[in-house]
């Protein structure tokens, strides 16, 4: 298994090396500033105590407070965590937001605990790591298998320890607890303003767009719907159970009302059942991989016949398969940019709280393009001076980002 902050290791050296990087600084961001390590003694409902270990990586507040998900999973690790500390110091500096790189998670398979053993886990952890959180420090948010629900409580918890309220410590929130308008679809919004951006850059029509979508969830759904709006075509999905394939296009909306009925993609009328390593080699302009990390892999980047991949998953491309696709130059918009939608609406969340402010989804929406379209131009005029990959361009003005802000 590759450890994921050594690949961090590599991209960041590679950008240093780009933009000659002060070897200074290069020196400091090589390292997270702080990670802390806890253990979470949880009663159990049999009456039992289980010790839970949890971590919070807060890699660098040059920027901003540090800003970042917490997960719940059976394989997080500390160098998961700090990696993605790292990943999130980039995104929030490549779509310039005021935030930092932070990452949270505990080792735990969460569908396994009863709802009043998740409920004391979560506020468990919050007791052991509020002194280092608040809206002017650092600010967590859902990710893998944590809810707004579970963000309900650990702000609870944390106001309760702090004696008053913060309602900007945690995004996330469901919208009657302060959450943002527009957060549920802002990760797809966000990359379908890239995907726009793209297509002018590259003077594409969207109805001769074929587009290979890969996962349904969250992320996927949305794109699917919204790109499908757009006049692009849509000609192949897949969830975890397996996908659809139709070169002509599929009807979006009908594919949801089947998997509503059905509850799975296979067996769609007017499309062929593929296995999602098949989609992932389909003969499309865009694939968008939304699902898992390391899914183009240097055993099947050699087969990848897209002309672009829109990464909007964490991670979706191993830095091998990095490689051998710039090597064929097809284009790869990296998740830094691409799924960045998510923490800038999560910025707006923070920022609405701290000013006591609503804003409606028409004004997050008008911001959010805003921000993406800037980025997507910085990032491509910075690949086109150095002549270098988009990934390595975010990189690169990410990095330039912070370093003007750190005090050596």
């Amino acid at each position: 298994m590759q450890n994921p902050f050594e690949n961090a290791l590599v991209q960041l050296e590679k950008a240093a090396n780009i933009m000659s990087l002060d070897k200074n600084i290069y020196e400091i961001l090589k390292y997270p500033d702080r990670v802390l390590t806890v253990s979470v003694p949880v009663k159990m409902d049999n009456g039992e105590i289980r010790v839970f270990v949890g971590f919070r990586s807060q890699y660098n507040n040059a920027l901003g407070p540090y800003k970042g998900g917490i997960r719940y999973h059976e394989n997080v690790s500390l160098d998961e965590v700090k990696a993605l500390s790292f990943w999130m110091m980039i995104k929030c500096a490549t779509v310039n937001i005021p935030m930092g790189g932070g990452k949270g998670g505990i080792i735990v398979d969460s569908k396994k605990l009863s709802l009043g053993e998740l409920k004391r886990l979560s506020r468990g952890y919050i007791q052991k790591i509020w002194r280092e959180i608040g809206s002017d420090k650092d600010v967590p948010a859902p990710d893998m298998y944590t809810t707004s629900q579970i963000m309900g409580w650990m702000r609870d918890e944390y106001e309760k320890l702090l004696g008053h309220a913060d309602p900007g410590v945690i995004t996330g929130k469901a919208i009657a607890d302060g959450g943002s308008e527009g957060r549920e679809i802002a990760t797809a919004q966000g990359g379908v303003y890239v995907v726009r951006e793209l297509a002018k850059r590259l003077k594409l029509q969207p109805n001769e767009v074929k587009v290979a979508i890969q996962g349904m969830g969250n992320v996927g759904g949305f794109m699917a719907k919204l790109l499908s709006d757009d006049g692009y075509k849509i000609v192949a999905i897949s969830d975890s159970k397996g996908g659809i394939y139709n070169e002509n296009g599929l009807d979006v909306k009908a594919v949801f009302e089947h998997k509503k009925q059905t509850g799975f993609l296979s067996d769609f009328s007017n499309a062929q059942n593929i296995y999602n390593e098949h989609l992932l080699e389909l003969d499309t302009d865009i694939l968008v991989p939304s699902a898992m990390e390391n899914q183009i892999t240097i055993q099947n980047a050699n087969n990848i016949k897209a002309k672009m991949i829109l990464e909007m998953a964490n991670g979706p491309t191993t830095p091998e398969a990095d490689e051998i696709l710039a090597q064929r130059n097809i284009i790869v918009v990296p998740d830094v940019l691409a799924n960045a939608g998510g923490v800038t609406v999560s910025c707006f969340e923070w920022e609405q709280n701290n000013k006591n402010e609503r804003w409606s989804e028409e004004q997050v929406f008008i911001k959010l393009e805003s921000i993406m379209v800037q980025a997507f131009n910085e990032v491509w005029e910075t690949k086109e001076k150095f002549n270098i990959t988009m990934r390595a361009a975010a990189f690169v003005k990410a990095i330039e980002r912070v370093a003007a802000k750190i005090k050596i």
